[in-house]
């Protein structure tokens, strides 16, 4: 049985009767072969995540300090050290499942992002044609391969036409291979033109990318630009901390004893390193995915949600981005006049309307598809449902009859037309669509109201002329022909017909995102295949800059490149009747200059998607190759999709920045500090116990980082200039501030120990170990002061700091305190902590403002 729509149209070249595996046979052989997947051998479990985060060096050495707690109490003149050695363990426990909850978040959103990104297949099942994961494939499917799709699985071509595959995946061979019936074809290659119906052979690891999958998953995963600058980052600080512990630990071993100086130094080098910033960072970059997920921007890399922020231009396509790809007829233009399409005719008479109806049905590949609430659906390009529909509105049963196709010459970009030639029992028709232009010049005859006529040059400009009036209305225009019989070559000596147009209004939300992309210092430039006139007429309504200034593909053809860049430097922004080799050429000579956000959707665009410096593929229009190149699929083909995708990649930069601000401000600070009171206050005991430099750690590492990713856009994030894609993470400006705050940190902090020393060293420890955690606020207020954010921004972050100092003060003022060795504070502690709060952050303001105004951010 074939697969026929409500109209009784058969689709494409499937006029053999192919049924495909029924729903019983599909469950059958899902159970006995399994999924159509490449399995992630490296999959990590939940178990696999806890335990890594006890295999780090520095949780290692905590682990043995623990054990020298309980140890050292068997030495001659040393007291047991139980307690330590418990409270040491505590914190790491604590610290370990802080660290599980943000690797196995960060690892759970990848899962979900490659899930996402899984293929589709149409593939025919009970003689229906359904759309399913690529997945869900089993041998013995058919699946129908179209110009752009993704081979899904192994198998057999048993129908072809013209179909030809790019193999490189495998071979390497970059030309494309025409298939003919009973050649084999492979996974996750792509078709380049044609079609086929394939019958499925072998599925996931039995396929022949499934045999080499173990080898490419041998390959390490790139790191991001992030991890590989923290990396370097984190080993600088390791190197300068080690130093600094030596000089601690031997000066702590003369001043108190082996037991304390020793702790004191293990703790400390602990404390200070920072080595959760990798993992931080995919965290951070982990929970931004998930939030462009839900505007509808899907990642398929997650060091892209960072890179996507760096965008300075986007090269847009205009249907269905900038515009709502809904298409209708609403003119037309036939026999030299132009018609209303919304006047509904009770029956055509005319002989050249039908002809045109008759072209619109039968050179059309539009077909139904089978949902899963049994319902359906068109499926094609969208101005193919258009012309389909237009036509069904106004044929007769008798125009509706269905031929049989014999031959396809496919729409492609660089063509521009589509042709197909098919037969009844008396003869064979040629029916021809594409841009006017191109298809006019294959006619040498025009029908006029049932007659043919030669087609001269007056005729042809009556017709230009008038694709020029449909195109300054903003209408996409196509033109239509035919002829009897194929006479040699089926585009030759063509009957023209008649014109079409269609309107597709730009989206409401277009005007507002490019609005604010040109507040944001990013260049828009359309790239499109329609007319110029409606390009033209298109981007002046959405509001893009210079939009009088329109080269066409021929135009660029005629230009080198140095006179193309110099159009490009002059604000050329729009440009029509391209080619995607037109799109590539265009990127060349724009990626040394800017940080380019290309979009696309045919098999041919892929190319300058992959080579963009961040590729946006169409998630509806859009082919599977094109996806599966992309670095963003566009769940929604929607330009204002593409500004909040940048919107949040700036966000989630600031993010991590914000992170790595407080974090490294707090820990030269707990350096300072432990090393100065060392080395220079004759106390009789070190300044913090290990246990209680742990605690710091603990209480301003863990929930207050998890906070910070989940921070908003700042009000003016899209207001300012992009950054460069290659500036550091800590920039001058940022290194100035982590270094003037906290040498001021550690002057506040040093300055109330100090005052509270008289009253006894363990009050004035406690004095300085809540100072640690009452100077968060502090911070993070400078921080947000400097964002120009509010509290109340964050509720995530309010919730952890208040956190953070509950139990700070369960320690202190509850019986835990015998076991962190600290005392409860009065008043007068009070009131120098809460004068140096306010010291510290009248300081940190002066310091922000005055290191803005001095230092440049780039």
């Amino acid at each position: 049985m074939s697969i026929s729509m409500k109209t009784g149209r058969v689709p494409a070249f499937k006029a053999a009767a192919i049924s495909g595996l029924t729903t019983s046979q599909v469950a059958e052989l899902r159970e006995e072969y399994g999924r159509n997947e490449i399995i992630r051998k490296k999959k990590i479990s939940a178990w696999s995540i806890l335990l890594n985060q006890f295999a780090s060096p520095l949780i290692l050495i905590l682990v043995v300090a623990a054990g020298l707690s309980l140890l050292i109490g068997y030495l001659p003149l040393q007291e047991p050290r139980e307690i330590d050695a418990i409270l040491i363990m505590g914190i790491v426990l604590l610290s370990g499942l802080f660290g599980f909850f943000q690797d196995y978040r960060a690892e759970r959103t990848i899962e979900t992002l490659q899930a996402m990104a899984t293929p589709i297949s149409r593939v025919i099942r009970d003689g229906v044609e359904h759309e399913i994961s690529s997945a869900d494939i089993v041998p013995g499917d058919i699946l129908e391969i179209k110009a752009g799709d993704l081979v899904g699985a192994d198998g057999v071509v048993v129908q072809s036409n013209a179909l030809q595959l790019d193999e490189s995946i495998l071979t390497g061979e970059s030309l494309a291979i025409r298939k003919a019936k009973g050649e084999e074809v492979f996974m996750h290659t792509h078709a380049t033109s044609g079609s086929a119906m394939i019958k499925v052979t072998q599925t996931g690891m039995e396929t022949r990318v499934g045999e080499i999958a173990g080898e490419l998953q041998e390959i390490a995963e790139e790191k991001t630009s992030f991890q590989r600058e923290l990396a370097d980052l984190g080993r600088k600080l390791s190197l300068l901390t080690l130093v600094i512990t030596l000089v601690v630990g031997v000066t702590g071993y003369f001043k108190f004893g082996l037991y304390q100086g020793l702790m004191t130094a293990i703790s400390l080098a602990v404390a200070a390193i920072p080595e959760g910033l990798p993992a931080v960072v995919v965290l951070g970059l982990a929970i931004g995915a998930r939030a462009m997920v839900q505007k509808k921007a899907l990642i398929r890399r997650l060091s892209v949600a960072e890179s996507i922020g760096a965008v300075d231009l986007i090269c847009t396509d205009k249907t269905g981005t900038l515009t709502k790809n809904e298409m209708s007829v609403t003119k037309y233009f036939v026999n030299g006049d132009v018609s209303d399409a919304r006047d509904k005719l009770s029956k055509v008479t005319d002989i050249t309307l039908q002809r045109m109806l008759q072209c619109s049905f039968h050179c059309n590949n539009v077909e139904t598809l089978s949902q899963a609430d049994e319902t359906k659906k068109w499926s094609g390009e969208q101005t193919e449902i258009a012309i389909l529909q237009f036509a069904l509105d106004r044929m007769t049963n008798s125009l509706e009859q269905e031929l049989n196709r014999i031959d396809e010459i496919p729409f492609s970009s660089e063509r521009k037309m589509m042709t197909v030639v098919v037969e009844d029992d008396r003869q064979q028709l040629t029916y021809t669509k594409g841009a006017p232009e191109v298809v006019i010049e294959k006619c040498s005859h025009v029908m006029l109201k049932g007659e043919i006529l030669p087609l001269g040059e007056d005729e042809k400009r009556i017709i230009l002329n008038q694709t020029e009036n449909f195109a300054s209305e903003a209408l996409r225009v196509m033109g239509f022909a035919f002829k009897e019989g194929v006479d040699g070559s089926p585009e030759k000596n063509l009957i023209w017909l008649g014109l079409m147009g269609m309107t597709d209004l730009p989206r409401p939300e277009a005007k507002e995102a490019l609005a604010e992309c040109h507040s944001a210092g990013i260049r828009v430039i359309m790239i499109t295949g329609d007319n110029p006139t409606t390009a033209k007429a298109i981007a002046s309504e959405v509001g893009m800059k210079n939009t009088e200034q329109v080269l066409t593909g021929p135009e660029i053809d005629l230009l080198q490149d140095e006179e193309l860049r110099k159009r490009l430097d002059a604000g050329s922004n729009i440009f029509a009747r391209t080619t995607p080799m037109h799109k590539l050429r265009i990127l060349n000579l724009l990626e040394n200059d800017y940080t380019v956000a290309m979009t696309g959707d045919g098999v041919n665009d892929a190319l300058a998607i992959k080579r963009a410096s961040v590729g946006i593929a169409m998630g509806q229009k859009g082919t599977e190759v094109t996806k599966q190149v992309a670095d963003i699929i566009l769940l929604d083909d929607n330009f204002s999709t593409i500004r909040d995708a940048i919107r949040q990649g700036r966000t989630i930069f600031q993010n991590i920045r914000k992170f790595i601000d407080y974090l490294l401000t707090c820990n030269i600070a707990e350096v300072l500090v432990i090393f100065i009171a060392t080395l220079y206050f004759d106390l009789e005991g070190p300044v913090l116990l290990a246990v209680q430099i742990l605690w710091i750690n603990l209480l301003t590492d863990g929930l207050v980082a998890i906070a910070l990713g989940a921070d908003p856009p700042a009000y003016d994030v899209m207001k300012h200039p992009p950054r460069k894609l290659n500036e550091p993470l800590i920039n001058k400006r940022l290194a100035w501030l982590i270094g003037l705050i906290g040498l001021k940190l550690t002057a506040i902090l040093l300055i109330a120990f100090w005052v509270t020393l008289p009253l006894g060293l363990e009050k004035a420890r406690t004095v300085l170990l809540s100072g640690f955690v009452l100077y968060e606020f502090v911070r993070i207020g400078a921080i947000r002061s400097q964002e120009q954010m509010g509290w109340f921004d964050n509720k995530w972050l309010i919730a952890a700091l208040l956190v953070s100092m509950l139990l700070q003060l369960a320690i202190v003022y509850t019986p835990l305190n015998e076991f962190f060795s600290l005392v409860p504070i009065g008043a007068y502690e009070w009131i120098v902590l809460l004068s140096g709060a306010v010291v510290g952050g009248i300081l940190a303001f002066g310091i922000t403002k005055l290191v803005i105004k001095l230092i440049p951010q780039h």
